[in-house]
């Protein structure tokens, strides 16, 4: 344990009660399993002693305070999603859900923008935007997520390519800070160089250095067509080194993603959805976005024309909401049919070059299968975020699972690093990676971190144990 906790006792539990509902309050055996882990139990399964739903920011401040005051750890949960075993109570504590924070204000036409509490989920976020013809870009494949969830860990998803991350378009977060006060950073403006940009170092903390309360989201005009083509190539290399040419053409793709045939066989065994495509080993999915139909037919006719010159085998437009939707499918059910599909699964969640993907893609698989394990590289070509599954067959041990991942992620993220990508494009740190990246970021950066987490969070109460990890010896009691 990095800092001497306190256990709670009947009378923490009874404050916590006291400042927000009884009802609301669940201690020791009455939390339900589901809150002691997150999305991937492999990164850590740990019980919170107190389990509280919250309904305010004041409640927040109150609990805060007391926490801070009595050195209880605190980690706040949005809607359990994540996929770095970043929401968990890996020290006990308080665990926090934002759940019933979930407001969606009225859209602010003027300045094209929404606010938000914590707890509202993504595609509920993106229909309010919608209902007024506006668009709210971020799109990460769990849209059940909440949008506090998304902020806090920079979410990317499938449009990045066009659009960018979730900290392209939060404008201003109002937020609780370790200690109870509440603060917010910048504000509903386009542009602002007052100070050191805090809101944007918040984006993405994991929720190591304060809770969100309500957020101010930057909103689009919606696009008026869009086309989703599907590109089958005879191998997974021809189908990596086709992303650049597709980068090259006069018009920005919204999504650039790829599929093995053997994960579509995944997904079409255990879920019964169908992939529309039948052809070669791997696919490419291009998405475009327009403002018009002859903008939209030009892309498209540049890319099929491309494609084909560069070994695609087809050119399939899925170009009405049905077709569209049966790619798309089968692409966001890549994680449910693994796991109906193994045992239980580990995922590399590097980012590389775009120039750099056909090369990581052919090392990746070699380096997966020297150590014995089944390996499925797929994701968002558009930005090199790829995402290499490993899965687990049943007839490997435990000792045997854990020494081949280690293993393999160990000299994955070695390879990333030599071709000058990064740990993590989306998924984050959390409990999951942090052994590594020390070694992929250098000790100068992790001084650097742990000053930043300090000046936010003296006494290592929030989310205590992720991204960072503090040895005893750097601490006075």
């Amino acid at each position: 344990m990095p800092y001497p906790y306190k256990k709670m006792t009947e009378q923490d539990f009874d404050y916590i009660r006291s400042v927000t509902d009884s009802a609301r309050v669940w201690v020791g055996d009455e939390i339900a399993n589901e809150y002691h882990k997150d999305e991937m139990p492999e990164y850590g399964i740990y019980p919170p002693e107190l389990y509280v739903e919250v309904e305010n920011k004041e409640e927040i401040s109150k609990i805060m305070a007391y926490a801070y005051e009595k050195n209880i750890p605190v980690v706040c949960r949005g809607a359990g999603t994540g996929l770095a075993g970043g929401a968990t109570c890996k020290y006990g504590g308080i665990l926090l859900s934002i759940m019933r924070m979930n407001k969606i204000f009225p859209v602010d036409h003027k300045n094209q923008t929404i606010t938000v509490e914590p707890g509202a989920i993504l595609i509920d976020v993106q229909a309010a935007a919608a209902a007024e013809g506006l668009f709210y870009p971020p799109d990460p494949g769990e849209k059940t997520a909440s949008i506090g969830g998304n902020i806090i860990t920079n979410a990317g998803g499938m449009k990045a390519v066009r659009y960018g991350l979730t900290r392209d378009f939060v404008r201003c977060i109002e937020a609780v800070m370790p200690d109870g006060s509440i603060m917010e950073f910048s504000s509903n403006v386009v542009k602002n160089t007052t100070g050191y940009d805090v809101k944007d170092l918040i984006i993405g903390s994991e929720g190591t250095l304060c809770i969100l309360t309500k957020a101010t989201l930057k909103l689009l005009p919606s696009p008026t067509c869009s086309c989703t083509v599907v590109l089958p190539f005879n191998s997974v290399e021809e189908c990596a080194d086709m992303v650049p040419e597709v980068l090259a053409l006069p018009f920005v793709p919204t999504a650039i993603e790829f599929l093995e045939r053997e994960l579509v066989e995944i997904v079409e065994r255990n879920l019964r959805k169908m992939f529309p495509v039948k052809q070669g080993e791997a696919a490419l999915i291009v998405m475009y976005d327009a403002s018009s139909k002859d903008e939209l037919n030009s892309a498209v006719e540049a890319l099929a024309e491309s494609s084909l010159k560069h070994g695609a085998l087809d050119c399939f437009l899925a170009d009405t909401p049905e077709r569209a939707a049966s790619v798309w499918a089968v692409r966001a059910a890549i994680l449910e049919g693994m796991k109906a599909e193994s045992v239980s699964q580990e995922e590399c969640d590097v980012v590389v070059p775009r120039a750099k993907i056909a090369e990581y893609v052919k090392a990746a698989k070699k380096i997966a299968s020297s150590h014995g394990i089944r390996v499925q590289p797929c994701g968002h070509c558009g930005d090199g975020n790829i995402h290499t599954e490993m899965l687990r067959s049943a007839e490997m041990s435990d000792e045997e699972w854990k020494n081949a991942t280690h293993a393999s992620l160990t000299e994955l993220y070695a390879l990333a690093k030599q071709l000058g990508g990064q740990l993590s494009g989306e998924h984050g740190i959390g409990n999951g990676r942090i052994e590594f990246l020390e070694k992929f970021v250098g000790e100068r950066m992790i001084r650097l971190y742990k000053a930043i987490k300090l000046a936010f969070d003296d006494r290592l109460i929030l989310n205590p144990g992720k991204v960072i990890e503090f040895q005893p010896k750097e601490l006075q009691p």
